[in-house]
């Protein structure tokens, strides 16, 4: 359940004004970017109904989206399948995170990151809330520009290479992914130090 609480205390406990709520989305997937977002709500104009974007219907998550990108100060950043090959999902999830924290306008003051794992090396002192985008605001409006912004690209890339369904799948394993690398085989977007991937780049 969402806490409208967290950010006003933060700003009273500790005197500040800007903070950012960080999530990542595409972890999980076998093809695509992982892609990340910070955002710096305008405490007196969020945007209602807010939470964790898996909660949200699509046609939800589109208007919340445009109406985040208008009212608050909002970085994106992603990190290619090359760089999640070399670094490995769990540092590629993280760098993303630092990466939109770095896309903001303005530097926050402080960052509420979604899970159990500070990015390394951030521009602001930060704190971890498990389950953090359905339990706070900034937090959940970064789930759902993420998710958008990542599903979008994941929608563009099944154009240019139809048969795999990342158009609904957003590249995650699922059957319809599955019968198109038996079909087509692996693509330039796909992360090959992924198990399913590279089992059949090695058969």
């Amino acid at each position: 359940m969402i806490d409208t609480e967290i950010e006003p205390a933060l700003r009273q406990s500790r005197n500040i004004l800007r903070i950012a709520g960080v999530d990542e989305v595409g972890r999980g997937p076998w093809a695509g970017p992982v892609t990340a977002c910070a955002v710096v709500l305008d405490p007196l104009n969020i945007p209602e109904g807010l939470n964790d974007s898996k909660k949200l219907s699509a046609k939800r998550r589109d208007l919340l989206f445009d109406q985040i990108l208008a009212t608050a100060d909002v970085g994106i950043a992603h990190v290619s399948v090359e760089d999640i090959d070399r670094i490995n999902i769990l540092q590629a999830s993280l760098l993303a995170m630092k990466n939109a924290l770095g896309a903001l306008s303005v530097p926050p003051e402080f960052a509420l990151i979604d899970g159990n794992k500070t990015p390394p090396d951030l521009p602001c002192p930060s704190e971890c809330l498990i389950k953090g985008d359905g339990r706070c605001l900034s937090i959940a409006a970064a789930s759902i520009v993420a998710k958008v912004t990542r599903d979008r690209i994941m929608v563009a890339l099944s154009q240019q290479f139809p048969g795999y369904g990342w158009e609904t799948n957003a590249g995650y394993g699922t059957k319809t992914h599955s019968e198109g690398l038996a079909a087509f085989g692996v693509t330039q977007h796909h992360r090959r130090s992924f198990k399913p991937i590279h089992n059949i780049l090695c058969s």
